[in-house]
């Protein structure tokens, strides 16, 4: 039980010891710990590690290694991750059958399993630990410290990274003070406003009330994103104790972890490190003797996309339904229940321990003039290296995507990435070099948003990416005020006409039309940026708009409506392989036979085509192709 900072400090000291001896082989053991982020236990990461044990028990060796899940290491697309201490040797893709050859090449033999190791592409060299692969080269770990090292059920090795002692510093200093440093760091919120997290606080410590609250929002819902769900999967305590330096500075007992359901392994976690830091008096009365209490709540979401905005997210927590509220008054004056409420996200409080811990100045050094410390980001889509990352403010999209991306796959090339999800917009390969941070993205026609960053090449059709958000968004959209309610169905009504073929000149008339009314008049956040997708693509991508018009064509080939499916009669062999795998049995034999060859040629029925590709899936001779 730690019921003082000096037994804060003891505690702290027997834990760093134990985890310090673990990492570096101190203790005499091997230490083997698995990826346990939602990503890996989809391919079976858990039963991986199961299988570790089995066979460590069967070899007799069990009493000389150990098996843990750890959080997410970020690079998912080589997931499954197996990482051994003290060596730091990382393998990457591993199966279950792999597992006998590493416990006996490896832990036992002591020899390094080459074949699961990864290969940098640009070298074809073989990498053996983790720091010397590009994909974390350039990476820096503020809020997502501990993950991929820790075990996140394990409050011991949580303190052995240091948790608990911002809250320490924290307790030490004034209310003012705190919120002072937290001004001084220049941390803006991660949730996608980017509002100065000082300014914030300071409200809400101005305000005279007996009752204050402090909500985490992780009611994270853009699509590809999952930033915040990993820094709660793998260390749940760094955000805890986040919310608690919160609630000491602006006054509040009582904080709300708002989370969706969708987040099982998350919620669980939480629920795990709460319960732990309450049995060790982390978390409660009188911490560390101080006299400050403060207890942790946590409100499961439903998947409401509205609620990850603040005061819908609010009546979401009462019980009401997920709609936003007018503001002012805003959440810092009269909030949850009607009292000073603050609301940041997941990866905003994730980075205050960080800040208490090693001072505003240590924070700030990092980053840009007006956007401090670093930024995680979900990379995903037509990029090689699709993962969790974390690198410093001012990082340019090219490194973000090349460097540590590691490029487009196949050769294709880069088309656009949309940055900030369905409130984001599309940046071109003009914007390439230029520095990501809060300022500089919106005034390049999108946003950072929360962290979602989606990759897009040739093959991309920017009308049919435009639809698919406006699609999301009409879901989405609480329906409260008409202009997103009507707005936005009337544009996703205009971009299938547009995708289908039958769109007219003056169909763009009215998107910019309708984009600006929906911007200008809608209640909240959602409704304000619904029609950033549409406005991109039609500033930097007009030349498609007009082709799937004008020309009812679409040059990337997506759009079922304005393509076909052809037969190259010259490659086709005519085995007939295509038209067994139809399922409209629209391809027939032709009398038709190529040079050299003995084989009839296949052909398509253009009309009776229901554009599924399995032909062109099917064809081993690439004799299909999209026109």
């Amino acid at each position: 039980m730690i019921n003082s900072v000096e037994s804060l400090n003891e505690k702290t000291a027997a834990c760093t010891k134990c985890l310090d001896d673990k990492l570096k082989g101190a203790d005499g053991k091997r230490h083997i710990v698995l990826c346990g982020g939602t990503g890996c236990l989809s391919s079976h990461s858990d039963e991986i590690m199961k299988k570790f044990e089995e066979v460590l028990e069967a070899r007799g060796v069990s009493d000389k290694a150990t098996v843990n899940l750890v959080g997410c290491f970020g690079f998912c697309s080589q997931g499954p991750f197996v990482k051994i201490y003290p060596e730091d040797t990382l393998y990457r893709l591993v199966k279950i059958e792999d597992v006998e050859e590493i416990v006996e090449s490896d832990i036992i033999g002591g020899k390094v399993v080459e074949r699961l190791l990864y290969v940098e592409p640009s070298t074809g060299v073989k990498v053996a630990k983790q720091d010397d692969i590009n994909f974390y080269k350039k990476q820096r770990r503020v809020a997502l410290y501990g993950c991929g090292v820790i075990n996140p059920e394990d409050i011991n090795e949580a303190l052995g990274m240091g948790a608990f002692q911002g809250l320490k510093r924290a307790l030490s200093m004034s209310q003012q003070e705190v919120v002072d440093e937290v001004l001084a760091s220049g941390l803006r919120g991660r949730g996608g406003g980017g509002f100065p997290s000082g300014r914030k606080w300071q409200f809400a410590l101005n305000q005279n009330n007996d009752e204050k609250y402090v909500v985490c929002n992780g009611d994270e819902g853009d699509p590809g994103a999952f930033m915040d769900r990993s820094i709660l999967e793998g260390n749940p305590l760094a955000v805890i104790e986040g919310m608690v330096i919160a609630g000491y500075a602006i006054g509040a007992s009582n904080g709300y972890f708002y989370v969706r359901a969708e987040y099982p392994i998350a919620v669980r976690r939480l629920r795990i490190a709460i319960r732990q830091a309450e049995e060790m008096g982390l978390l409660g009365d009188n911490i560390f003797g101080s006299g400050f209490s403060f207890r942790c709540h946590i409100r499961l979401g439903a998947g409401a996309f509205v609620c990850g905005e603040e005061t819908a997210l609010l009546n979401s927590i009462e019980g009401k339904r997920g709609m936003p509220r007018p503001r002012p008054p805003f959440p810092a004056v009269s909030g949850l229940w009607g009292k000073p409420t603050i609301v940041n996200n997941v990866e905003t409080l994730a980075c205050v321990p960080y800040i208490l811990r090693n001072g505003a100045a240590e924070f700030a050094k990092v980053g840009t003039e007006k956007s401090k410390g670093t930024k995680v980001f979900a990379l995903g889509g037509k990029v090689n290296n699709v993962g969790l990352v974390e690198v410093p403010m001012g990082t340019t999209l090219r490194e973000l995507i090349y460097d540590i991306g590691g490029g487009i796959p196949n050769g294709k090339k880069f088309k656009a990435i949309q940055t900030g999800g369905p409130s984001g917009g599309c940046l071109t390969e003009e914007y390439l070099d230029e520095p990501i941070d809060f300022d500089n993205l919106v005034a390049k026609g999108s946003m950072m948003g929360s962290g979602g960053a989606i990759v897009m090449d040739e093959d991309n059709c920017m009308v049919d990416v435009a639809k698919f958000y406006m699609d999301f968004i009409c879901d989405e959209s609480c329906g409260k005020c008409t202009p997103c309610r009507i707005g936005t169905k009337r544009i996703h009504e205009i971009l299938t006409r547009i995708t289908d073929g039958k769109g007219t000149m003056q169909d763009l008339e009215e998107l910019e039309e309708l984009a600006e009314t929906i911007k200008t008049n809608s209640l909240c956040a959602l409704g304000q940026t619904a029609a950033n997708p549409v406005v991109s693509t039609l500033s930097h991508f007009r030349d498609e708009y007009l082709a799937h018009i004008i020309d009812k064509k679409c040059p990337a080939h997506v759009c079922k409506h304005l393509m076909e499916y052809r037969i190259d009669q010259e490659k086709c062999i005519g085995c007939g392989m295509c038209a067994k795998g139809c399922p409209a049995s629209c391809i027939t034999r032709t009398d038709y036979i190529a040079p050299g060859h003995k084989l009839a040629s296949m052909a398509i029925d253009a009309s009776a085509c229901v554009k599924c590709g399995a032909c062109m899936s099917t064809c081993k001779f690439h004799a299909i192709e999209k026109r």
